[in-house]
């Protein structure tokens, strides 16, 4: 899907989504800070963490000097960074713009959401599986065991996040790994977005011989249950072609697609 081919009018779950996660976002994890220069809003992650411009409200006369702004912004930084471009961004060339200024396209990714109370909410796993919370620095690595099986890169930065949460802002997130016996095979998170209605799945990934068996599945009805005691309305992922006709079987709904584009200073 191009960008432009999504430039409609948003539906009104799109519009909060817009509202609540990019226009008016908060710092989502501890020693992240949110900025806003102009008509853009942009996340800063220290030590590495992600760093990205996560909304923008431009024009065709404004769109060249904001992206300038922002590469010179990072340059003098010295960080590489991220500007995460939704089909439904203005204006309509805004990919082709950023390709002129020297960024790089990642994969596409598909924006879903659905409604907490329309998703299964009892997880049902194969025999011998069992979910464990994960609370320490053993359960990350646990975590970052089928991480690094599922994906094949190395996840050494995501750790760091995970740890630095867990120690400064434990309730933002739950994570849970899917454990056969003393095997990890199965982990991901769901991340609350306070003083919001969404809240958003991360990082599921299955290892490859335990995929097609439902674990997946499961550990989303698992964090659907977990967002509804915390009385969230929407489930919201970010998904791979992968896991989307996974979600869309259990009720989640398209939104837009996003592609990030990356610069290195």
């Amino acid at each position: 899907m191009t960008q432009a081919a999504s430039a409609s009018t948003p539906t009104p779950t799109l519009a909060l989504f817009d509202e609540q996660l990019r226009r008016d976002a908060r710092p989502d994890g501890p020693c992240v800070r949110v900025e806003r220069s102009g008509e853009v809003v942009r996340q800063l992650g220290n030590d590495g963490g992600w760093t990205a411009v996560i909304w923008s409200d431009l024009t065709e006369a404004t769109a060249d000097a904001a992206i300038a702004a922002q590469v010179q912004h990072f340059t003098t930084l010295g960080r590489r960074f991220e500007w995460k471009l939704y089909a439904h961004d203005h204006p309509t060339d805004l990919a082709a713009r950023l390709t002129a200024a020297g960024f790089t396209a990642e994969p596409l990714e598909t924006v879903m959401a659905a409604q907490v109370s329309d998703l299964p909410r009892h997880p049902e796993l194969p025999d011998g599986v069992r979910f464990v919370p994960v609370t320490d620095e053993a359960g990350v690595d646990l975590t970052m065991r089928v991480h690094d099986q599922a994906f094949g890169t190395d996840g050494s930065h995501i750790r760091e996040q995970l740890l630095a949460q867990l120690a400064q802002s434990p309730d933002t997130t739950t994570m849970t790994v899917a454990m056969a016996g003393d095997t990890p095979v199965c982990a991901a998170r769901v991340e609350f977005h306070p003083g919001t209605d969404f809240a958003s799945l991360w990082g599921g990934g299955t290892h490859p011989a335990w995929r097609g068996r439902g674990i997946y599945r499961a550990l989303i009805a698992h964090r659907a249950h977990i967002a509804a005691t915390h009385g969230y309305r929407y489930l919201q992922v970010d998904a791979s072609p992968q896991s989307r006709p996974i979600l869309q079987r259990l009720g989640f709904h398209t939104l837009t697609t996003t592609t990030p584009y990356t610069y290195e200073p």
